[in-house]
Formats: C-alpha cells, structure tokens, sequence
C-alpha cells in the first residue's frame, strides 16, 4: 500500500531525510520512532504531499507523491501534530465543513457525522463548541476529521502527544478498531510503550536514516542482550541454585530467601530457556513462577540509534 524508494529531502548541506526505503503492506499499523529531528515529520510531510522530496518518489495505493498528488490526497487522511481545529465552530459543523470540502453531499454527511463521532467516542460531544472539548477529545476529533471520506491510509503524526493516560488508552482503542476495518496506518509517537502496543511493526528513524525495522518483539528481542530470570520456588533454594549453576548460559545467580526466589542472567536462545524450565520441573524444584523481566524500550531505542551513530 505505501511504496518509499530512496526518499530524500535536503536543506542545503543539512540532510533531513537520507535515501529512505520502506514498504507497508495494506492493513498493516506501522510506527515511527525517533527523537526530535530525526525525520519522521518530513516524511509525513512529504508522503501527505505538503512537502516535495528532493529526490526519490512514494507511491501510495499506487499514486505518486510527486506526479499524482491529488490521487494521493484522496486516498490518505492526514492528522498532524496541531490540532488544526476551528474553534467557533460545534463539532459537527466542524465535521460537516470537511465533508464539504470533500463533495460529501449534504443529505449524506448527517449519518456519516454521527458515525465518526460514534467512532472516536464523541457522541455525547455532537453540537459542543470545539474551543470547550479537552485537548484529548480535540485530537480525537481531529482524527474523525482525517476519515471523513474514508482513506486507504491514515497518516498520524504524533496523535498520543500531550494526551493523559485515559486519553491514551481510548486512543489506542480506537486505533485497534480502525485496525479491523483494515486502514494502513503509519503513525509516530515518542511513546514507545505505546507504539508497542499500537503496532504490527516499527521504523526507527535516526538523522534521516532508517535504522532498523521489525515487530517490536524482534527489535527487543535482538538488542537487549542476556535475559534477567526471576524463578519462584515452592521449596528450598539450595538444590535450584545448584541445579542452575550447572547449566549452560548462566550466570549472576543471587539468591532472595526472604522472597523464595533466585535470580540470574541467562544468555541462551528462547527454545533454549524453555528447555531449561522444563529441566527444573521435572527435576521437581517445586517451581512456582518461572519470569523474564522486560529490557525497558527506551533503552533498546537508545542502543539501536546508537548503533546506528557508530556505523555513520
């Protein structure tokens, strides 16, 4: 569904955007992350085609950004990091000047109206003035504005920026519906969390590059190194410390007496650490909990861009 190929855009000697490669399958949700100035902006930008590229092309639903804009235009909705609301207007009158703008003709837009605000739970807010809705229910609306006329694609830059944490979570919610109605959704966030959760895959952007690409569990997964275990135990801890001791791949083990439980650091593949929980209940170690602790995301961001600073 979208096509980038060598996708570039320069300021003079500065480079915000670098030969950027990248194919999204139809119904795929996939995130981009990247500090500020990493990129993902101009590619937005560029891919809503309110920036021209300075060399390379995307193609979306098969539409150039550069010799077919307006074919693209029609089969994108784009909600970018400002509201861009008018705020004298009620919402649906809001909602109903962009059917217009869309040639929705009037004797459709009530029922569509009714059911985009239905959509991103704003039912109750029909005929409320925009200035008074809360800066979640703003993005929302912003988001039902960008499906009006029911996009292909959906282009989000940042729609989770400055929402509080129940304004995420309906946000979130709502990108799993538009999931099931099968949009290919490219959205950025600086929430990675949030992307992991939102997200079939992501992008990670790092002055203009693109430097890995994978579902979340994969990037995690490959970057985050030896695994920190955490076994609970029924029983006494001395016959499990010596039973991990003699195996491959680990080590670091500490014991927590107090807790009924040992930790240690585990090197080996998953099939090998599924291996090594069965060993220790059928050795009978009177295993109760048997726990990976998560590598924390922002860390795998920052050892990925890193990298990616290392190989320039």
């Amino acid at each position: 569904m979208i096509d980038i190929r060598k996708l570039s855009k320069s300021y003079g000697a500065f480079d915000a955007l670098r030969d950027l490669d990248l194919e999204i399958a139809e119904g795929t949700v996939f995130g981009f992350v990247g500090a500020n100035g990493a990129g993902k902006s101009t590619t937005f930008s560029i891919l809503a085609t309110l920036l021209p590229p300075t060399s390379g092309d995307a193609l979306i639903g098969g539409a150039s950004v550069r010799s077919a804009p307006a074919e693209v235009r029609r089969k994108i909705g784009y909600m970018p990091d400002f509201f861009g609301v008018y705020d004298q207007l009620k919402t649906d009158e809001y909602l109903d000047f962009y059917a217009g703008s869309y040639d929705i003709r009037p004797r459709d837009r009530d029922v569509l109206i009714s059911q985009l605000l239905e959509l991103v739970n704003l039912t109750d807010k029909r005929g409320t003035y925009v200035d008074s809705l809360s800066r979640g229910m703003k993005q929302r609306l912003c988001l039902a504005r960008s499906l009006i006329h029911d996009p292909e694609v959906l282009i989000l830059d940042e729609p989770a920026s400055g929402l509080d944490p129940r304004a995420r979570v309906e946000m979130r919610g709502i990108m799993k519906q538009l999931k099931q109605m099968n949009k290919t959704i490219l959205i950025s966030s600086h929430i990675l969390p949030e992307l992991a959760e939102m997200c079939d895959e992501i992008g990670v952007l790092d002055k203009g590059r693109l430097v890995a690409r994978n579902s979340v569990k994969e990037i995690h997964s490959r970057l985050k190194g030896d695994r920190l275990i955490t076994v609970k135990l029924n029983g006494p801890a001395d016959p499990a410390v010596r039973f991990f001791e003699s195996r491959p791949h680990i080590s670091g083990i500490s014991e927590e007496p107090a807790a009924g439980e040992i930790k240690f650091s585990f090197s080996g593949t998953e099939a090998e650490q599924a291996a090594l929980l069965a060993a220790a209940v059928s050795d009978g170690l009177g295993v109760r909990s048997f726990s990976e602790e998560e590598t924390d995301l922002e860390d795998v961001f920052l050892a990925i861009t890193e990298g990616g600073a290392r190989s320039e």
